[in-house]
C-alpha cells in the first residue's frame, strides 16, 4: 500500500462495537502533485512526513483490515471536520 500507506479512522469510539468503521485514505504529499483541494483534503503530519487526507474517498471497511494504530491525529480534528462538512454541504 505505497499509494495509501495509512487509513484515518474517523468513526466515533461510541461505535467501537460495530464490525465496520469509516476511514479516509491518506496519500503522501510527494505523490499528490497539484490535485489536492486544500479545504477538502487537509494536510496531516505523521512522524515528520506530510500526508493528504483524501476526504472524497471516504469509505466504510471491516475493522479486521485495520492494522495497529500508529498515532493520534486529534490535533487535526477541526480540519477533518471542516473537510467532511465541505464534502457534504459545500460550505
Amino acid at each position: 500500500m505505497k499509494t495509501y500507506p495509512y487509513l484515518l479512522d474517523i468513526q466515533s469510539n461510541l461505535l467501537d462495537d460495530l464490525r465496520t468503521t469509516v476511514v479516509i485514505p491518506l496519500l503522501p504529499t510527494s505523490l499528490a502533485g497539484k490535485a489536492a483541494i486544500t479545504k477538502l483534503c487537509p494536510i496531516l503530519e505523521i512522524d515528520g512526513r506530510s500526508f493528504i487526507a483524501l476526504t472524497q474517498q471516504i469509505a466504510g471497511i471491516d475493522r479486521k483490515y485495520l492494522l495497529k494504530e500508529i498515532c493520534d491525529l486529534s490535533q487535526y480534528r477541526s480540519e477533518i471536520i471542516t473537510a467532511l462538512d465541505f464534502m457534504i454541504s459545500g460550505i
